[in-house]
């Protein structure tokens, strides 16, 4: 296996985001028409917070009725910066592959934003190490 790969090798450069002022419902559509589960938060190309398809879905099965329009009310109770974690685990673009899988072996997340100087050049996630070590055989 090769030693001390950078982790820019592997990580997602084009990214989807959103902004503080985004909704919720913009965060579903990305996430379905994207196919993914980690939404980078920015302000002026900066980092600010993370939210997941699976913090949407707690809050929408959170108060399940039988009213089709639950996501609908949920939804509009939040917002991203509620939502979102604000203080999300970094790394550089040159933390290795190693380095990575370490954090991500010991948490309950599953994507790590890649900033440099400040602004978020890309995302990797536990997808992306897996891919990365299937390579390898």
């Amino acid at each position: 296996m090769k030693q001390r790969v950078p982790v820019s090798e592997i990580m997602t450069r084009e990214l989807v985001t959103l902004t503080p002022k985004d909704s919720l419902y913009d965060a579903e559509k990305l996430f379905k028409k994207h196919n993914i589960r980690h939404l980078p938060i920015v302000e002026d190309k900066k980092l600010v917070g993370v939210v997941s398809y699976s913090d949407l879905l707690k809050i929408s099965y959170a108060d399940v009725t039988e009213e089709n329009d639950i996501e609908a009310v949920v939804y509009d109770m939040y917002t991203i910066p509620q939502l979102m974690a604000k203080s999300p685990v970094i790394v550089g673009p040159d933390a290795t592959i190693k380095e990575v899988t370490e954090i991500l072996s010991g948490v309950t997340f599953h994507s790590i934003p890649v900033v440099k100087d400040e602004e978020l050049v890309g995302i990797v996630t536990t997808t992306d190490l897996l891919k990365y070590f299937i390579d390898q055989y």
